[in-house]
């Protein structure tokens, strides 16, 4: 069974081997995972906070966070932006997900999307902003299988990011 979940302590282990894979594949270098092995619970705690929008950084705004999780495994987080401020409607959007590189391309990008609007419609957001790289035809794919219209193309350091508008139903 696959669903999405707040994040927990009970998935502590197969969620460090996932940040384990993304730091081989050069993503999540910030994380120290010893220091957040040792201190797991303050990281699920800070995610808490982050929710609520508590000791959150100037410019940023409040963030829900959820794990997909399969046969009690962490295959993935989605990222849900209460709102979108100036620079966010330019880079980031509403919603970020990422799939942990062992457990690509069987199909959970587009279920932790297609579960992450249902999420985001709780929330009451109408329609969310998703972005990628123009290079990603993997989340292009997930995008558009989820609803997405491609809005627009912008230039960023070098990169095409592609801007999707996703209406909730």
């Amino acid at each position: 069974m696959v669903r999405l979940i707040k994040p927990s302590a009970k998935y502590k282990e197969t969620y460090l081997l996932a940040e384990r894979e993304l730091q081989k594949e050069g993503r999540h270098k910030e994380f120290k995972l010893d220091e957040l092995r040792k201190n797991f619970s303050k990281f699920i705690r800070k995610l808490k906070d982050d929710e609520k929008g508590k000791k959150l950084p100037k410019g940023y705004v409040p963030v829900s966070t959820f794990w997909l999780i399969a046969d009690e495994e962490f295959i993935g987080f989605l990222t849900i932006r209460h709102r979108l401020n100036k620079n966010l409607k330019r880079l980031g959007g509403n919603v970020g997900y990422v799939i942990r590189p062992s457990k690509r391309n069987k199909g959970y990008g587009t279920e932790i999307l297609r579960l992450g609007l249902l999420k985001a419609k709780r929330r009451g957001l109408k329609r969310v902003l998703v972005t990628c790289d123009d290079d990603n035809i993997g989340s292009w794919k997930i995008i558009e299988a989820n609803g997405g219209i491609l809005h627009r193309k912008l230039r960023y350091k070098g990169k095409l990011i592609r801007h999707y508008w996703i209406k909730i139903k």
